[in-house]
């Protein structure tokens, strides 16, 4: 389990989207009847494919778009005709947005200039913001003199150098290499523990939300999926775009036997009836999927809650190796297995029986 805090429902929302929608001809609809409350001191990842309205309702907090109807507000004041200079929040893009001709401290700095600190003050703060990026030292260089994760921490240290009370990022990391990439994840949500401000975080980078967040909220067309801690939206989708997006997933259609207290039974197109956790509003004769992660099917030559299939390949990654089954019905069912676990498999061609857990396995509409 993580050290990551859990969001307290106790705490009061710093900020909410009440029935907000947003559209920018009569067909386009961006963001559809928007209601999202924002806890005090969380850091939410708005998470989603391009096009699924996730930038625009930041864009809409920022103050840079407005919606065509609904309200936003922020302690209990609407500030939905706000201008952005009003609202108390600090950005960050994922083109960083630097003064190319000004040294790393004034760019900084800019944003207390605009309020009017006095230098003294500003100073002050620059050196703290600075400091808390691991940029101590850098204030008398130029944008292009450092490289893009440094850049991105000044852009970082701008945003947070007049202690806005929401700082907003939108897909920050974007442009870094993998490794650096990962690196930054990590520094960012070690500020956000240190300094206790809201974060809301924008990317269409599944294992980032999963890695950053206090809860992720999944946009589809408009509309939040789902918003939940990241281990129960991983473990627990309720719905098939939402299990389908984060991560890998084995989906098997099928249609339910039997549904009721929290389980239900699944007949596959192979015939093989598999027991799993029953999704919203499953009930018998419905049509459904059977959701099972990679990683949750470990037991092979198993006779309990079992499937079937011919082995086709095992593709070797370091730390884990990817085995493919077919299943009758033109399915293929993936699993992720420990190297040391594929020593007893059979030669591909050959007949497996999976063990299916029923606590792991999903049964959804």
């Amino acid at each position: 389990m993580t050290d990551r805090p859990i969001v307290d429902p106790a705490v009061p929302s710093i900020v909410s989207f009440r029935a907000v929608t947003k559209r920018y001809d009569a067909k386009s609809i961006v963001v559809d009847d928007l209601s999202l409350d924002i806890v005090k001191g969380e850091f939410l990842t708005l998470l989603g494919p391009s096009g699924s309205g996730k930038t625009t309702t930041l864009m809409m907090l920022a103050g840079f778009e407005w919606p065509n109807s609904g309200r936003i507000f922020m302690d209990g004041q609407d500030i939905t005709d706000l201008p952005p200079h009003k609202r108390d929040m600090g950005v960050v893009f994922q083109s960083y947005a630097l003064f190319p001709h000004m040294s790393v401290a004034d760019n900084v700095a800019f944003p207390l200039a605009v309020r009017g600190i006095a230098a003294a003050e500003a100073r002050r703060r620059v050196g703290e913001a600075l400091e808390l990026v691991h940029l101590t030292g850098f204030g008398d260089r130029r944008p292009g003199q450092l490289s893009g994760g440094q850049q991105q921490r000044v852009a970082l240290a701008r945003s947070l150098v007049y202690r806005p009370r929401i700082v907003l990022m939108d897909e920050p990391l974007g442009a870094l290499d993998k490794a650096l990439r990962e690196q930054m994840q990590i520094e960012i949500k070690q500020i956000h523990r240190q300094l206790g401000v809201t974060f809301v975080y924008v990317t269409h980078d599944q294992d980032e939300a999963l890695t950053m967040s206090d809860r992720v909220a999944v946009f589809h067309e408009g509309r939040i999926q789902q918003i939940s801690p990241p281990v129960e939206i991983y473990n627990r989708p309720r719905t098939r775009f939402v299990a389908n997006f984060l991560g890998e997933t084995n989906m098997l259609p099928g249609t339910v036997v039997s549904a009721g207290d929290g389980f239900a039974r699944i007949r596959l197109g192979n015939d093989a009836v598999l027991r799993g956790r029953a999704g919203d509003g499953i009930a018998a004769g419905q049509e459904a999927v059977l959701v099972v992660r990679p990683e949750a099917i470990s037991e092979i030559h198993a006779e309990a809650n079992t499937i079937e299939g011919t082995l086709l390949d095992q593709l070797f990654h370091g730390d884990h190796v990817r085995v493919r089954i077919a299943i009758s019905g033109g399915q293929t069912v993936q699993l992720k297995l420990r190297p040391q676990a594929c020593a007893g498999l059979p030669p591909a061609g050959q007949t497996l029986r999976l063990s299916i857990p029923a606590e792991e396995a999903l049964i959804l509409a």
